[in-house]
């Protein structure tokens, strides 16, 4: 009994290290991949506890922040590696395309982006960027199985998430001045975590306006309100 509470202890401790790293992210579950760092310790009578530490990433992530909030490094190594393992998966999907490492578009992340482009590239888009997604978490975590430690590559095909990204900052913007001039709150169409991610820091330092997110999995979606 007395191991039987342990564990659930410490599967209680996992959840809630996950929980709070999903809102740091502005995430559900089903945006994210989990990997468990350390279970941490339940404790007796409270003394003694070990928080859980656990590394959550969003599977759309070129805005990604991780649950630690930690630094990334990626050395010249991983993203030659990466460049390597997304052309043997586009060589094994058939795909005629070539893949090129290019700085990241974002000016706070400096994560390397490996750019495909070629004549089947838009393939690999997909409905609102799904299948490149599923492409960029299997090139990392095979990466990161290569490589023995976490590394995060972005995947951009043909420019499409630096077009993305515009987009959404310019929606943001647009909406913010509405909110300003009606003096009503605006809630956007659902979208995926990655970019409600840039409407909120498109927002972040605006003067007026503050941003929510509300709703559960696929239906979450932004509140621009004014302050």
């Amino acid at each position: 009994m007395v191991k039987e509470n342990s564990q659930e202890a410490t599967a209680k401790n996992v959840e809630e290290a996950i929980e709070l790293a999903l809102r740091e992210l502005d995430a559900a579950r089903e945006e994210v991949a989990v990997e468990v760092l350390s279970p941490g310790k339940p404790g007796l009578l409270g003394f003694g506890a070990e928080a859980a530490r656990v590394r959550v990433t969003l599977i759309d992530a070129e805005l990604d922040t991780q649950g630690e909030n930690e630094q990334q490094f990626v050395d010249d190594k991983s993203i030659v590696e990466a460049r390597d393992l997304t052309r043997e998966l586009l060589n094994l999907m058939k795909v005629s395309a070539s893949t090129q490492i290019r700085d990241s578009f974002v000016s706070n992340q400096d994560n390397p982006i490996l750019e495909i482009e070629g004549e089947d590239s838009g393939l690999l888009i997909g409905r609102r960027g799904e299948t490149l997604s599923s492409l960029q978490f299997l090139v990392n975590y095979l990466l990161q199985r290569r490589m023995g430690h976490h590394s995060r590559i972005i995947l951009d095909v043909e420019g499409y998430k630096e077009r993305r990204n515009r987009a959404m900052r310019e929606l943001a913007n647009r909406m913010a001045d509405k909110v300003v001039t009606t003096g009503r709150p605006v809630t956007l169409e659902p979208m995926p975590a990655s970019e409600r991610r840039m409407i909120h820091i498109a927002l972040a330092e605006h003067p007026k306006v503050s941003t929510q997110s509300a709703g559960e999995g696929t239906g979450r979606k932004v509140r621009i309100s004014k302050k």
